[in-house]
């Protein structure tokens, strides 16, 4: 009953669109970085070289601080044609949570942009449970999004799996970046330094 209770709480904490309150963050001199790729506190960059922090956000909900979140992709970045850019979303989590939360509530926000069958739901969040721990405060998950192939996970700047699906990918980063995600203003401040 009372991991339920803690179940449920955490999924209206992540979720709660209407009572969310983002605060733009403001862009760091990383916004330049890095011509070579990865900076020694992101390894996970490497695979985007010439990456720019885009935008960044935090998200709290009912006064709650429950992730910062930052875009890092290679200069020109066209927001309307995420699902095929090479990027890389980074959230930094200010509460603990543990992975099936987070892999059902990712699933939820997927199903907004396109149907998804409980057959193909259960399949996505299997690996999602493989490459996503449960997370404590401090802990940062990176998903690099490889476009026409998947995605790459890190946690913590190491290496935790893949997901080799380009229709999940599109879908798991339309979370923050589709026109029809739950948290518009968030994709706003995700997307400030596109040019869009």
């Amino acid at each position: 009953m009372k991991r339920a209770l803690l179940a449920g709480f955490a999924a209206l904490l992540w979720s709660g669109a209407a009572l969310a309150q983002l605060s733009a963050l403001p862009v760091a001199p990383e916004r330049a970085a890095s011509h070579a790729g990865a900076t020694p506190s992101r390894p996970e960059l490497s695979a985007l070289p010439r990456a720019r922090l885009i935008g960044q956000a935090r998200l709290t909900v009912w006064g709650f601080d429950i992730y910062d979140a930052r875009l890092w992709a290679p200069a020109p970045f066209n927001a309307a044609s995420f699902a095929g850019s090479a990027l890389a979303l980074e959230l930094n989590y200010l509460r603990n949570f543990q992975a099936a939360d987070i892999a059902e509530r990712s699933l939820k926000e997927m199903r907004r942009s396109q149907p998804v069958s409980d057959a193909q739901a259960a399949l996505w969040k299997a690996e999602l449970l493989r490459v996503i721990p449960d997370v404590r405060k401090g802990d940062r998950i990176t998903g690099v999004h490889r476009p026409g192939q998947g995605a790459a996970f890190w946690v913590n700047g190491r290496a935790s799996g893949e997901v080799p699906d380009a229709d999940f990918a599109r879908l798991f980063f339309g979370i923050w970046l589709s026109p029809d995600t739950s948290e518009p203003r968030m994709r706003e401040a995700l997307l400030a330094g596109s040019g869009e």
